[in-house]
């Protein structure tokens, strides 16, 4: 669990005093590629780990650093380590706290200063849009949470696409977010499973250990489900599009397979949709900003549509 594995690494540092990246990885039984990577997420999180070069270097904590770790509970600890992903923005607002109270006097007013120069997910874009996330119930990522880090079965209250929520038990994997949105990995009787988060009415942690391995490489399972999810009867499409509505397309499609620039600034991008009613709604909300190239079907769909607008528009209605 990397949780509980920062928490080792500062509790090395704080007992042990400077420790080299080997060092560090036997003691954590992980590469030293593992740790460089810990290291940068502590000090993203606040803690100020310093590294010192020459024969005699290593890693170290800023003196005088004295946060209580064994202090933070569960919840805080996991959330100062993950950035508060996953349904954990209070529990990091809390830990934070600590950690900024633990400082050197002289270090405090230096980092609530930055802490302040850092607007992370407001409510609203530059266009005033109002921004659109997907909330879980804390009680409910809790109990999705505990499932996963202790390993038991959960049980989940699901409300699948176009079907009314029921009651499942799955064995689960691991947490997953992208682009703002959480999914639960897991297996239901043996066959994998992804659920949404968002969907997810009720959860429970059950106390019967979960049928899975003990080790796990998320980011190659989630590669896989990824590929297999789009190659299930989705419609890929090769699309011209103006910078400017880049992220639209992107908001609208399913996923994006390929992206290159193009000789007069636009960008040529192979993306998935649903199906194909899905990829012409998506090209006519984009108008002249986007021009598709592949299927010629999709093509003929939006020429068809664009000459029936203009016929429409080209007679005046009696009267006027």
């Amino acid at each position: 669990m990397r949780a509980d594995r920062l928490v080792s690494l500062v509790l090395l540092l704080r007992q042990r005093g400077r420790l080299t990246a080997d060092t560090l990885a036997r003691e954590l039984e992980v590469s030293t590629r593992t740790v460089l990577r810990d290291i940068e997420a502590l000090s993203a999180a606040g803690v100020p780990v310093h590294a010192d070069r020459g024969r005699h270097g290593g890693f170290a904590l800023l003196p005088g650093f004295r946060t209580e770790l064994t202090g933070l509970n569960h919840d805080e600890a996991l959330a100062l380590l993950t950035a508060g992903f996953f349904g954990l923005r209070p529990a990091l607002a809390s830990a934070m706290r600590k950690v900024v109270d633990a400082l050197p006097e002289s270090h405090r007013a230096t980092a609530s200063d930055a802490a302040s120069r850092f607007l992370v997910e407001p409510e609203t874009d530059l266009l005033s849009r109002k921004v659109v996330t997907e909330e879980v119930p804390r009680e409910t990522m809790v109990e999705v949470r505990r499932a996963v880090l202790a390993g038991h079965k959960l049980r989940i209250h699901y409300a699948a696409t176009n079907q009314p929520p029921q009651w499942r038990t799955v064995d689960p994997i691991g947490l997953v977010t992208v682009r703002d949105r959480g999914y639960l990995l897991a297996t239901r009787s043996g066959a994998d499973r992804t659920y949404r988060l968002s969907r997810v009415l009720a959860a429970e942690a059950l106390p019967e250990p979960a049928q899975r391995p003990s080790r796990v490489d998320l980011d190659r399972i989630w590669r896989d489900r990824r590929d297999r999810f789009l190659s299930d009867g989705h419609l890929t499409v090769l699309v011209r599009v103006s910078p400017a509505r880049r992220e639209d397309l992107l908001d609208a499609a399913v996923a994006v397979r390929a992206e290159q620039p193009e000789a007069d600034g636009w960008l040529r991008l192979e993306v998935t949709f649903q199906d194909s009613r899905h990829a012409e709604w998506a090209l006519w909300q984009l108008s002249m900003g986007a021009e598709a190239l592949a299927p010629e079907s999709l093509r003929d769909a939006l020429r068809d549509r664009a000459s029936a607008f203009a016929d429409r528009y080209a007679c005046r209605h009696e009267g006027h």
